[in-house]
């Protein structure tokens, strides 16, 4: 631990450079536990913040990555012990912590997770944050009331993803996913993660009334925007809308109609802010019921540390498929 690689976020002359480096443990924010770290992944936020492309970060220099699962090192909290195989997704990594792109991280013990059992470090990773917020949606959805026998539930932005994992989730509890993507070569891929339908976005038409017929028993969205308020008109009576994303745009243009007139629940979804309880229930049901079936598939690359500075680009032209997987150490 005295020098070790960390793929670090600057701002110099008014500008967003990023590289990895080598630095020390006491170049890391305080924590109270240390943890060498076996694999983090790529997120669009993590692309937002490498690139400067989104305002993420709120202090500089800092460890990109706002994900890691590895192996506690030492911790000053007797609920971690050596040896002890962990995990931290969100909770600010990234943003005004060091996250999880380096060979160690120093963490506040009230974010780091013990890795279930059912789970290991790369699978943990396989689902991380992305995985995480698909699930406190679903989670959330559920205490709502949402169920299986209500219908079709649309997922847009279902190739990246949140919205992949979201798909298969729903579908191995039994609902009929609607799934929302801009590209046709994928149909085949969200059908085999468990779509029963595919919607192409250009194929919409998302009508222009306060509502619309009423089409849909609930929603996962990731894209914000046009979608979203096409959603909001089509949701039929007591339905739930997560709403996750921005990647199309961060506005809704609606009215009150949907909410008062067939009761339709906006639910929103914070995956950096979880009270740790739910926390640590959510990621239990993660290794249960609402473990992914087809991670093989989602996870459609794994990279080594090196190549992590040219990753992101596609991130932000959304030319990704699934999820990447950042292996940080062997």
């Amino acid at each position: 631990m005295q020098s070790f690689r960390a793929f670090r976020i600057h701002q110099e002359a008014g500008k967003i450079v990023s590289r990895i480096e080598t630095i020390g443990l006491n170049d890391l924010a305080e924590g109270e536990v240390v943890v060498k770290v076996r694999y983090s992944t790529i997120n669009y936020k993590d692309a937002l913040a490498a690139t400067g492309a989104g305002k993420i970060l709120r202090r500089y220099p800092l460890v990109g990555g706002i994900d890691l699962a590895g192996e506690v090192v030492s911790s000053s909290d007797s609920q971690f012990q050596p040896g002890q195989k962990v995990l931290v997704t969100g909770s600010e990594l990234s943003e005004t912590r060091d996250g999880g792109y380096a060979e160690y991280a120093r963490l506040k013990s009230d974010a780091v997770v013990p890795i279930p059992a059912g789970l290991d470090e790369f699978q943990a990773m396989a689902i991380g944050t992305a995985g995480y917020t698909a699930a406190l949606a679903v989670h959330r959805m559920e205490q709502n009331g949402q169920q299986p026998d209500g219908g079709e539930v649309v997922v847009t932005g279902a190739t990246g993803g949140v919205g992949s994992i979201a798909v298969d989730m729903l579908a191995a509890r039994g609902y009929s996913v609607v799934a929302v993507t801009g590209k046709q070569a994928s149909i085949d891929y969200l059908q085999r993660l468990g779509a029963t339908r595919v919607l192409l976005r250009d194929q919409i038409n998302t009508g222009s009334r306060p509502l619309e017929e009423a089409q849909f028993a609930g929603a996962i969205d990731n894209v914000g925007g046009e979608l979203l308020t096409w959603l909001t008109r089509t949701v039929k009576f007591w339905g739930n809308i997560a709403c996750i994303g921005l990647a199309a745009s961060p506005e809704l243009k609606t009215t009150v109609m949907p909410f008062i007139l067939r009761g339709v629940n906006l639910l929103g979804i914070n995956s950096v802010y979880t009270p740790r309880p739910l926390r640590l229930q959510v990621w239990q049901r993660l290794a249960t019921d609402l473990k992914p079936r087809h991670l093989d598939s989602i996870v459609t690359r794994t990279i080594p540390f090196e190549q992590l500075p040219g990753a992101f680009d596609g991130y932000l032209q959304a030319g990704v498929t699934g999820r990447t997987v950042v292996r940080i150490a062997g």
